[in-house]
């Protein structure tokens, strides 16, 4: 279960994939390559340089509303993904990952995929603290994620539309795997049909797929619980 706290623009989605083997242990899969091309065929069309300043816009609002500022090293990893493309350095890190890039490059929203069973329960979504920060990479470097929507679990905020958390990231012996998409009500209908593409690539890949299922909590009204079940 996942508790999401109350958010005017956000439009959250979330998948869990168990995957046939550990990532480690999955072969390379030639189609993926073809899919990092920014001209690739997708179910999206892509924007006229207008048309991606708009939407980028959009989803830098959704992440700025509790505070952060969106910019820099902490832009949104759809904008990262967007230029490494571009620049033809698209990172390959495992099939989970490399999966996630791929429905970020096309779908142009912001996507997290953590390790579920490094995750600690309770888990919830919602705005990090004041002061609030965790280590992102191997090498140790830390990133402030106050007033950022993030996904909390029982250690503290671990997955957001910047940067995961390397205590969650996904390892060569992951097995299942859980993705958030980080939609914005200002672009309706996006984040169904970015789950929907995501869905479909890593069920290719092998996985089989849980969507999460969002309601209202009794008694604690504006907020969401989502349990993992399958759609």
């Amino acid at each position: 279960m996942i508790a999401v706290e109350p958010h005017p623009l956000l439009d959250l989605a979330a998948v869990v994939a168990h995957w046939p083997a550990a990532l480690g242990e999955l072969g390379p899969t030639s189609w993926i390559a073809p899919l990092t091309d920014p001209a690739a065929e997708s179910p999206f069309l892509p924007p006229s340089s207008d048309g991606w300043d708009a939407e980028r816009r959009r989803v830098r609002d959704l992440l700025r509303h509790g505070g952060f500022k969106p910019a820099g090293r902490s832009k949104p990893c759809s904008e990262y993904m967007r230029a490494a493309a571009s620049n033809g350095v698209f990172p390959r890190i495992n099939v989970a990952v490399d999966l996630t890039n791929v429905a970020v490059l096309h779908g142009r929203l912001p996507i997290s995929t953590v390790d579920l069973d490094l995750t600690a329960p309770p888990l919830r979504v919602g705005l990090a603290p004041i002061g609030a920060r965790y280590v992102f990479n191997a090498s140790g470097q830390t990133i402030d994620v106050s007033g950022l929507l993030c996904l909390f679990d029982a250690e503290g905020a671990c997955s957001n539309a910047v940067k995961d958390s390397q205590r969650t990231k996904t390892t060569a012996s992951s097995t299942t795997t859980l993705t958030l998409i980080w939609g914005t009500k200002a672009l309706p209908e996006r984040t169904e049909r970015v789950l929907a593409y995501f869905e479909g690539l890593v069920q290719r890949a092998g996985a089989t797929t849980e969507r999460v299922t969002l309601r209202g909590v009794a008694g604690s009204p504006g907020s969401i619980t989502a349990d993992l079940s399958a759609s």
